[in-house]
């Protein structure tokens, strides 16, 4: 959300960031219907004190035995003047309310400008991609190959985009999560939450997601919702608080699963584990200083490459444009590890900032010590990281000629000796 102070002063300035988001200018709709419902207020401020002051005369006159008639006849017809101004002006806060909500965070003015991804900008390039000797498979391929990823079982329990995954592949994602909560929490101080998986309107509202995205998100019948991210209840935990200035920055990660029906996705990523409606992720979120979150940003990021770089993987960090950026970021970097299998670059984090945009919407504020105002926190939130890429990562970069894939020495500790994945012959393969 926004502030509307700044707008009015601004209005120029809003609709350039718009415009360079690729949507029309809104700050003449804005201010309209910020003006009715401000007018309004002003009426009905006018019409109450008009009726106070006929409440203290209508008392004076009784007091006396006067006639009061008039004057409670005026009173009863403010009564229903307010009535009529009070609708309109809820009707126009609501139309307000609805118009703001549907409007993305503002771009930095530091990231490229552009419709789509062909605009991103590559920052760096991280390690080189392994030169294989033999054709490369992609990641299903090597999965089926060794009889632990099946597609086809899952889809008899719940249809397409779910994997059921199997002994040594099954005992791999527990151990991704591990080393990555191990190295965010013990190197990089972030504390570790467990957070509920089913979240109110007003969480997944608070983190930009309703009402224009709920298409994209699953809803129980008791009108809770699946979280897309662990970043919905983690960024949360400070809605409607008003935290000190000393405690900041707060920086949480969590190991949850994550549920997306991925309505635009027809037809993308049909086959593997790119693209799910189940998957697992550690999520890093940042509520910070707004002084200090452009900081926090470059610091995020660095953490979910560090867990990349552990790993040995090939990766490159973008700055997406402002047409490829999520709805309530203001800034995002992009990590993309390398697929052999793909021969691309594919997206296994992204860290964005999203400035005060969140924090308005959960109302999420901080207050200076000795002072009596408060201030709107930043919010920050990255993938460190998505767990099912990050299998695929290492079943095409460490595949071997034989179909067997050799897992890197930081993930020795978490695989119970398991070294090497090959064909599955016993159910502790």
């Amino acid at each position: 959300m926004f502030d509307l102070r700044w707008i009015r002063d601004n209005p120029e300035l809003f609709d350039q960031g718009l415009g360079r988001r690729g949507l029309a200018p809104k700050s003449a709709e804005i201010l309209e219907l910020d003006a009715e419902r401000r007018a309004a207020q002003t009426a009905l401020q006018e019409m109450q004190q008009r009726r106070n002051e006929l409440s203290k005369r209508i008392g004076i006159a009784k007091g006396k035995g006067e006639d009061a008639d008039q004057l409670v006849a005026e009173v009863a017809s403010l009564k229903d003047a307010m009535q009529g101004t009070e609708a309109q002006e809820q009707a126009a806060a609501t139309a307000l309310d609805r118009l703001l909500e549907s409007i993305p965070n503002l771009p930095a003015a530091d990231i490229p400008d552009g419709a789509d991804e062909t605009a991103n900008v590559e920052l760096r390039q991280v390690g080189r991609p392994p030169e294989l000797g033999f054709p490369a498979k992609q990641h299903f391929e090597i999965g089926e190959g060794v009889g632990l990823m099946d597609f086809d079982a899952a889809a008899k329990l719940s249809g397409a985009r779910f994997v059921v995954l199997k002994g040594a592949l099954a005992r791999l994602e527990r151990a991704l999560a591990a080393f990555m909560l191990d190295l965010h929490t013990q190197e990089f101080g972030y504390t570790e939450i467990v957070p509920p998986y089913l979240v109110r309107d007003s969480a997944v509202y608070g983190t930009g997601q309703l009402p224009k995205f709920g298409d994209d998100l699953f809803r129980t019948r008791e009108g809770l919702w699946l979280i897309p991210t662990a970043e919905v209840p983690l960024t949360n935990l400070a809605a409607d608080e008003i935290l000190d200035e000393e405690k900041l920055p707060l920086r949480f990660t969590a190991h949850t699963p994550c549920f997306r029906s991925e309505a635009g996705a027809a037809g993308k990523d049909t086959r593997g584990m790119i693209r799910q409606h189940q998957f697992s992720k550690v999520e890093l979120v940042s509520v910070a200083h707004p002084d200090q979150s452009a900081e926090e940003h470059e610091r995020m990021t660095a953490c979910a490459e560090a867990v990349l770089k552990r790993l040995g993987l090939a990766y490159r960090v973008m700055v997406l444009s402002t047409g490829d950026m999520g709805f309530a970021a203001q800034k995002t970097y992009d990590i993309e590890v390398w697929l052999p299998g793909q021969g691309a670059y594919r997206e296994i984090s992204s860290c964005s900032n999203c400035g005060e945009f969140q924090a308005r919407r959960m109302k999420a504020r901080f207050r200076r010590a000795g002072e009596k105002g408060t201030r709107f926190v930043h919010t920050l939130n990255g993938s460190g990281l998505a767990i099912g890429r990050t299998m695929v990562a290492l079943l095409e970069n460490y595949q071997q000629a034989d179909g067997s894939v050799v897992l890197p020495e930081a993930l020795h500790p978490y695989m119970g000796g398991t070294e090497v994945i090959k064909i599955a012959n016993s159910a502790d393969e």
